[in-house]
């Protein structure tokens, strides 16, 4: 156990059970009926105050063919989807609506770009180890993690690795999970902090539109982009999205077959798709990369209800959100609900129309 993790759990635990989300009980309507909504920050939607003061958490999970489908991602109010080395991605997903949920995963490890990205959320992270170059990020004492094993492949601890379970329907290392109710327990524990820590959660990221932005205010610079075409940009997987004007939103496919949530059979959808080019490097024989996550020199795209804008990107420290911006200099607005980041080497092309 981390000694100097000190969160006072039996405050946050004492919150959650008065949420009614404690072990995995879920508030019933009629105990949620006078509580006012407020928008969540990652989609826009109401939530109660009670979810809305509640820590997401973060999870690494794979793309791996043989590792379909995970349990629980279509959970994921934020995806994200970076390469790693052996020309492979993984995915972490931001699930702040996690109470409640039986299994969650398949877990992978994790690699030290993607704490950069998870810190802006200021989410319990949960992975299953990962590598040397995470040694001093992972176990910092700002982060708060679960790991099935050595935090940073090599050493370091292993907090919460009690609460992991595998199954017998797959094999290793595709076969281990988590639930809501182990994650409860683990920062117990821990004594971390399972609602937002004042002075570290950052409400504001995203901009939302008011009512629907359909991009025509750009006129001849928003591009047609019904198919969102991936595959030059995460080569193994050849990630896809593809515009369903019936719903408004962009279906995900993962090795040309639709992505789906184990827990559900539902089809991943996203109400907005951000392309994010980003400095990137190989930094040993091995091929693992680096990824320059806090910078304002580089750009992307942005795309929604079938059409897409060029745009640039900026992150000024760890928990500071990523601002995106339109070729006017103004924050785009995104629509309500959920999206999915890309975060590509840069020069890689991305493909759409």
């Amino acid at each position: 156990m981390k000694r100097w993790k000190t969160r006072l759990c039996s405050t946050v635990l004492a919150s959650v059970m008065a949420a009614g989300l404690f072990m995995g009980v879920s508030v019933s309507a009629e105990a949620t009926a006078e509580v006012p909504a407020v928008r969540s920050v990652y989609t826009n939607e109401p939530v109660t105050a009670a979810q809305a003061s509640l820590r997401p958490i973060a999870v690494m999970m794979p793309t791996d063919k043989v590792a379909q489908p995970s349990y629980g991602i279509g959970n994921a109010d934020i995806l994200y989807e970076i390469m790693e080395e052996g020309n492979i991605s993984r995915q972490m997903a931001i699930i702040p609506n996690w109470q409640g949920l039986p299994q969650i995963g398949n877990l992978r490890s994790c690699r030290l770009y993607y704490i950069f990205a998870a810190k802006e959320w200021d989410p319990i992270l949960i992975h299953f180890g990962g590598v040397c170059y995470m040694q001093g990020a992972i176990d910092a004492p700002d982060v708060n993690n679960l790991s099935g094993t050595y935090e940073y492949g090599v050493g370091g601890a292993a907090p919460g690795s009690g609460y992991f379970f595998r199954t017998s329907n797959r094999k290793a290392p595709h076969n281990a999970y988590i639930s809501a109710d182990g994650i409860l327990k683990a920062c117990q524990q821990l004594g971390y902090q399972t609602t937002v820590r004042q002075g570290v959660y950052n409400s504001k990221h995203f901009t939302f539109a008011e009512g629907v932005n359909t991009l025509d205010q750009y006129g001849a610079q928003a591009a047609a982009a019904n198919v969102i075409d991936l595959s030059k940009v995460f080569e193994y997987t050849k990630s896809s999205l593809h515009y369903d004007p019936v719903s408004g939103l962009y279906l995900k496919n993962l090795h040309g077959k639709a992505q789906t949530d184990a827990l559900t059979g539902k089809q991943l959808a996203f109400a907005n798709v951000i392309v994010q080019n980003t400095t990137w490097a190989p930094i040993d024989a091995k091929g693992y990369l680096a990824f320059q996550m806090i910078d304002s020199l580089q750009d992307g795209y942005y795309f929604t209800k079938g059409k897409a804008i060029h745009i640039r990107w900026a992150k000024t420290s760890d928990y500071s959100p990523t601002k995106y911006y339109d070729d006017n200099g103004n924050e785009i607005q995104l629509n309500t609900g959920k999206t999915y980041i890309a975060v590509a080497q840069a020069g890689k092309p991305v493909v759409f129309y």
